[in-house]
């Protein structure tokens, strides 16, 4: 894993524990009606990797002469890497970040701006809340869903114990919330651990579910992390 190996190499032992699952939802001709039709809009946001690839596996050649969004680098790429021309914040890599790209206002400044977001299932409403602020119309298209992989009872704190364990990284909302579930029983012991986050949103998440040293790292890259567990004396 990229985020463990650029870890390594600054010297911090790290352990792996998946805490999503991605599962495709079942291709619709709705979904394919969409992607046939992608020129009716202006401008289309895509979320996340798994969204990328699996609009990437739909989409077909030539691609759609409208820009593209993503709010990371690394979706960026994604989707970067199969030609297409993606705006996104160089500078945090979340919602609002995006938001307030110049290059996303300019594609919906006109009349009737439509908007096309692709992500998982139940995602956050804020991009679209916004958008819709601004006088675009928004539509979605879910791609997948995100599950908990299965594990046995007590396998968090033992893998914590075990490799004696003295922090704990998500990068996602949604992560955090399966971190609590997988916790279970041992969420108290966990929530006394340093914990690591992206977004001020997750910040406030995991304070109200009793973490109790929660460092905002201000993004989900590799980099916004070092600099994290830098300020931090674990």
């Amino acid at each position: 894993m990229a985020l463990a190996a650029t870890l390594s190499e600054a010297g911090i032992f790290s352990s792996i524990l998946p805490l999503l699952d991605i599962e495709a939802v079942p291709v619709t001709g709705e979904q394919q009606a969409v992607f046939r039709d992608l020129g009716r809009y202006s401008a289309v946001i895509v979320v996340s990797k798994p969204a990328a690839r699996l609009a990437l596996h739909q989409l077909d050649r030539p691609w759609p002469h409208l820009p593209w969004f993503s709010v990371g680098a690394a979706t960026a790429q994604v989707l970067a890497g199969h030609g297409l021309k993606v705006y996104y914040p160089q500078t945090g890599d979340d919602s609002e970040a995006l938001l307030a790209l110049p290059a996303l206002r300019e594609a919906i400044a006109g009349p009737r701006a439509r908007v096309l977001i692709l992500r998982g299932e139940g995602g956050r409403e804020l991009l679209a809340e916004r958008l819709r602020e601004q006088g675009a119309s928004v539509d979605y298209l879910e791609l997948y869903r995100r599950l908990l992989p299965a594990y046995g009872p007590g396998a968090l704190i033992q893998r914590i114990q075990l490799e004696r364990l003295n922090g704990v990284v998500v990068s996602s909302g949604q992560g955090f919330l399966h971190l609590q579930a997988l916790a279970g029983e041992d969420w108290s012991q966990v929530a006394q651990l340093p914990l690591f986050v992206p977004s001020p949103r997750v910040y406030e998440m995991a304070r109200a579910a009793g973490a109790v040293n929660v460092v905002d790292c201000r993004g989900a890259s590799a980099a916004a992390l070092l600099v994290a567990m830098r300020s931090c004396a674990l």
